[in-house]
């Protein structure tokens, strides 16, 4: 069998916090606030691949009140998410990353997310693709308020 699922997740740009997009530091003078690392890509992945699973959202399943995520890295996060898959059954096939950011621009550093996720999803680099875009300096992302990222994947059963 198999499964599709979507995830969608945005933060708010601030100041005093690092900028963490799959799992590699991004220099930049303002970072994702959020209850863990704030990683939007990671956490569209995450979203997606419950959601292909039909097992709810990572609130469900790390909720921003437990301060055991407090600070924590989202690929650990992702971790957590593919033991639950693979309790039930579930195997990882692609995914497709968008990250939406007017700054900074991270053509230099996809190369390095897809290896991070590579490296813990335990695929061929083939596998993953992540891109990023800006909004022409429309909406919240375009201001620079905020980042975002969608994600698809395909899971197998």
């Amino acid at each position: 069998m198999v499964r599709i699922g979507h995830g969608y997740d945005v933060h708010r740009l601030v100041e005093g916090r690092r900028l963490v997009l799959c799992g590699v530091d991004i220099e930049y003078a303002r970072g994702l606030d959020g209850h863990s690392d704030a990683d939007v890509a990671v956490h569209a992945l995450i979203d997606a691949l419950l959601g292909a699973a039909a097992m709810g959202d990572i609130g469900k399943h790390f909720p921003d009140n437990d301060d055991r995520y407090k600070n924590i890295s989202s690929l650990e996060l992702l971790k957590k998410v593919l033991s639950l898959l693979s309790e039930k059954d579930y195997t990882f096939g692609n995914a497709d990353i968008t990250i939406i950011a007017q700054e900074p621009k991270l053509l230099p550093y996809i190369e390095q997310m897809r290896k991070n996720l590579r490296a813990v999803l335990g695929t061929e680099l083939e596998n993953i693709n992540v891109k990023a875009t800006t909004e022409e300096k429309l909406g919240f992302t375009g201001l620079g308020l905020g980042i975002s990222a969608h994600a698809v994947v395909l899971l197998n059963r």
